[in-house]
């Protein structure tokens, strides 16, 4: 394995011990992923070039829905791109309001550098790169210390950024006046304006009238001003090198349980988001949307609305070892036992590699140990291994790998035994569960290694 710093494994392996999906460091152990590389690679250099992508990941649950995104998403930083992950959600996000999801948009996106929510950070990027363009033109008279003329380089950056944001001005006026005030507002010093008007670039509700009144702008944010705004989004990001967004849309299969009506809407606004990416509104958009099998072929999710089902059609009538990456639609197969293993593999090398006594972690918790706590693991869950992944490595993380490297006498073989509890499992884990245990002890199994 390479090198990996330590604050990058601490990262990772906290996450696994929570039973949490990390952040970042994913490629430390991305298994059963190579086969997409090259192409998603691909499709993010189209991304990064101005283009826009479309892609559609299908998979059950416990398939890595989740991971893949994260994984992508970790990918699209590395090229510079900034990336946003929302989960779609009737109450909190729904899909056919597109305002909603603009901002869940922004209150999550984040870069390589900038935490979310990156918005102030690339906001504050943007003038400051388009003060260093006005001042490389040599058009700012300069003082006889060689400081230039404030308010003459306030007025070039003001020219070059109405000619940056015409495009997006012709159709949505509102955020480029947004920009231009919330600027006027540094530049006076004047705060609480500035605070509300990048407030409602980043699409929040409820900003003070006083603030709106001040950059001229007039009512809230609404379904179809949301496409306008990621336009301008998009632009901001560009210009001050982050050439791309990637934005995920996760569990949109939560849009069959919806009322029919608010489905409808939902299903007919995915077709309009797909559509503007085909048509290249979006330069530098790399759109996904994650979602169960049931969703892309089931007569409550996307074949309710024919158009988008057409535009989602992907066949998967082959052997799974013969699916395009390129697909419109890809489909990840989840886990078999062997990927199980070689999982936790990755895994424990990556712990031993900042352990205590890296020679005691790989002899105890060697391949061989591995495969019994994953065939152990795995019968708990009703042999279900697609569910394993979450639980098998927060079991190997936390009861046994970290007891191995701090307990000098602990034995896993002979010391360990899994225990299953229902308040640790998710509601798929416990139903997996209760597939093999009775009622009686549905709530606690122990399983002998």
């Amino acid at each position: 394995m390479a090198p990996v710093s330590a604050a990058r494994r601490r990262e990772v392996v906290d996450a696994l011990r929570r039973g949490t999906v990390p952040q970042a460091g994913l490629d430390l152990f991305a298994v059963g992923l190579g086969r997409f590389e090259t192409a998603i690679d691909d499709e993010l250099s189209t991304a990064v070039s101005g283009g826009a992508v479309f892609k559609a990941v299908r998979g059950e649950y416990g398939s890595g829905k989740t991971f893949f995104a994260r994984w992508l998403a970790e990918r699209a930083k590395r090229r510079g791109m900034a990336a946003t992950e929302i989960q779609i959600s009737e109450t909190e996000t729904p899909l056919h309001r597109l305002e909603t999801v603009y901002r869940r948009l922004v209150e999550r996106m984040s870069t390589a550098s900038y935490q979310p929510s990156a918005l102030r950070d690339v906001v504050e990027a943007w003038f400051f790169t388009l003060e260093e363009e006005v001042l490389a033109e040599g058009t700012v008279p300069l003082s006889a210390d060689g400081q230039p003329d404030l308010q003459v380089l306030a007025a070039r950056v003001d020219e070059l950024m109405e000619r940056r944001l015409a495009g997006v001005a012709r159709t949505t006026p509102a955020f480029a006046a947004a920009l231009r005030g919330y600027r006027r507002a540094r530049l006076a010093d004047d705060h609480a304006t500035a605070e509300a008007l990048l407030a409602w670039v980043g699409g929040q509700p409820n900003v003070a009238a006083s603030a709106k009144r001040a950059a001229g702008i007039r009512g809230d944010l609404d379904h179809f001003g949301a496409l306008g705004f990621l336009q301008g989004l998009l632009t901001v990001l560009r210009d001050c090198g982050h050439p791309g967004l990637l934005v995920v849309l996760d569990e949109i299969e939560t849009l069959q349980r919806v009322r029919s009506d608010v489905r409808e809407k939902a299903l007919n606004a995915l077709r309009q988001l797909i559509d503007e990416v085909d048509n290249g509104r979006f330069p530098g958009l790399f759109l996904v949307i994650t979602g169960t099998p049931a969703f892309f072929d089931g007569q409550q999710g996307a074949q309710r609305l024919p158009p988008l089902a057409q535009r989602l059609a992907t066949d998967f009538s082959t052997d799974p070892r013969f699916d395009s990456p390129r697909a419109i639609q890809i489909r990840l197969t989840g886990f078999d036992l062997p990927k199980l293993i070689e999982l936790g593999g990755a895994v424990r090398d990556l712990f031993a590699s900042g352990a205590r006594n890296p020679e005691r972690v790989t002899s105890l918790v060697d391949d061989a140990y591995l495969a019994e706590l994953a065939k152990a693991v795995t019968g708990g869950l009703g042999g279900q291994v697609g569910v394993a992944p979450r639980v098998f490595l927060r079991k190997l993380v936390a009861d046994v790998l970290d007891r191995v490297d701090y307990i000098d006498d602990f034995d896993p073989r002979r010391d360990y035994h899994l225990t299953l509890t229902s308040s640790e499992l998710s509601e798929v884990e416990r139903n997996a569960a209760a597939s093999t245990l009775s009622a009686a002890d549905a709530d606690e199994v122990e399983l002998d290694l």
